[in-house]
């Protein structure tokens, strides 16, 4: 009988531990959930950005014709999936084309001190196009700061839009979307896609351009017929950012077009913004990151590449750890559209996912946007 050689059968023992992680579905009905975190006391909110609505509508910037409705909400999630989601904040604004599909808002949200939490409000614009859109629409491109443990109330902080536009820290048009928030003591720093940059907001609302990001030239797909060889620009589109709790900030890639697969890094920033180093590289289409307790960074992707249609990513996004040598372990890649991700006291993660529908959708998407609860090893 023939022999297995140890190391080989060392490598086939480690991969047969890593079996399918339990998924359990904890929240339904939600409409494009995004993000999602934990607050000092153990309660798990997610942000839903809306379905936008019959208002005024605006063109943004990546061509999308998306109309205002106050569809937007913060939403307390039961992690055992118990109790069924109830919303403590409503009538956010919210941008959403026809159908409701992929709509702005409400989009990330974090804690610091109990109860107390900084929500940035999505948009996809200059500054000036929230005028007359609606009656909630200047708080678009803006940080709330909610009590979820109070009546529902907010305070309405930094206007990262209009320092966008009047800053525009990277040459190009002016297009501000916040979409990623980690807030700190003394700062709130914000992930903002439609700037290509991390801005920081002190505690009395001053904002400064933190971090930017380089534009990369990647190869042009067949789709465009150009000649082959040809390179083109790619923009890095920055849309998560979280403490490391080592010091340092990480921040998290979706890439512009071409969208390449395993074009996306993990970038390392220092709080003053002065050093930005390549932490990981050859994701696809990051949507957030999160580090559990042990300090492993997990990585969530959005899609899988280009479709070149609409929408302009693939399904299906994946679950990924980062292990101490560099290596990567697919932790689940079954996931639709997945936005948020957060890391439990239990060890478990945390995702929103459908998080680019707008509630059930009867033989389609008949739970609607959702929370999982997935099991790690």
């Amino acid at each position: 009988m023939s022999r297995i050689p140890f190391a080989l059968a060392a490598l086939l023992a480690a991969s047969s531990l890593q079996a399918a992680p339990q998924v359990d579905v904890i929240a339904t009905g939600l409409n494009n959930p995004r993000g999602l975190a934990f607050a000092p006391n153990g309660r798990l909110y997610v942000t839903e950005a809306g379905s936008g609505g019959n208002g005024n509508c605006i063109v943004l910037g990546d061509g999308r014709t998306a109309c205002y409705g106050e569809t937007g909400a913060i939403t307390q999630v039961d992690p055992k999936g118990i109790m069924p989601p109830q919303r403590v904040i409503t009538g956010l604004p919210s941008l959403a084309a026809t159908g409701g599909f992929g709509g702005t808002g409400p989009q990330n949200i974090s804690f610091l001190g109990a109860g107390n939490a900084k929500v940035v409000m999505g948009f996809g614009a200059g500054a000036p196009a929230r005028n007359a859109v609606g009656p909630k629409a200047s708080l678009l491109g803006k940080i709330l700061q909610v009590n979820v443990n109070g009546d529902g109330n907010y305070k309405v902080g930094a206007d990262i839009a209009t320092f966008e536009y009047t800053n525009n820290p990277v040459p190009g048009g002016t297009d501000s979307n916040p979409n990623g928030v980690a807030a700190l003591p003394g700062q709130t720093v914000v992930a903002d896609a439609g700037a290509n940059a991390l801005f920081s907001v002190a505690s009395n609302n001053k904002i400064s351009t933190l971090a930017t990001f380089p534009t990369r030239m990647v190869a042009a797909p067949p789709q465009l017929s150009l000649p082959s060889g040809t390179m083109i620009p790619m923009q890095s589109v920055p849309t998560t950012v979280v403490d490391g709790q080592d010091g340092w900030l990480y921040a998290g890639e979706l890439t512009g077009f071409p969208f390449p697969v395993g074009g996306a890094n993990v970038y390392r920033v220092s709080p003053d913004g002065c050093l930005v180093q390549t932490y990981a590289s050859g994701f696809t289409n990051i949507a957030a990151l999160a580090f559990d307790a042990w300090h492993r960074l997990y990585v969530l992707e959005f899609g899988s590449g280009p479709s070149f249609g609409s929408p302009p990513l693939k399904a299906p996004g994946r679950l990924l750890r980062v292990n101490p040598d560099g290596s990567r372990t697919v932790i689940y890649d079954q996931l639709f559209y997945p936005s948020g991700l957060a890391i439990g006291d239990d060890g478990a993660a945390y995702v929103t996912n459908n998080g680019v529908v707008p509630g059930p959708i009867p033989g389609a998407f008949p739970q609607g946007g959702t929370v999982l609860r997935i099991s790690l090893n």
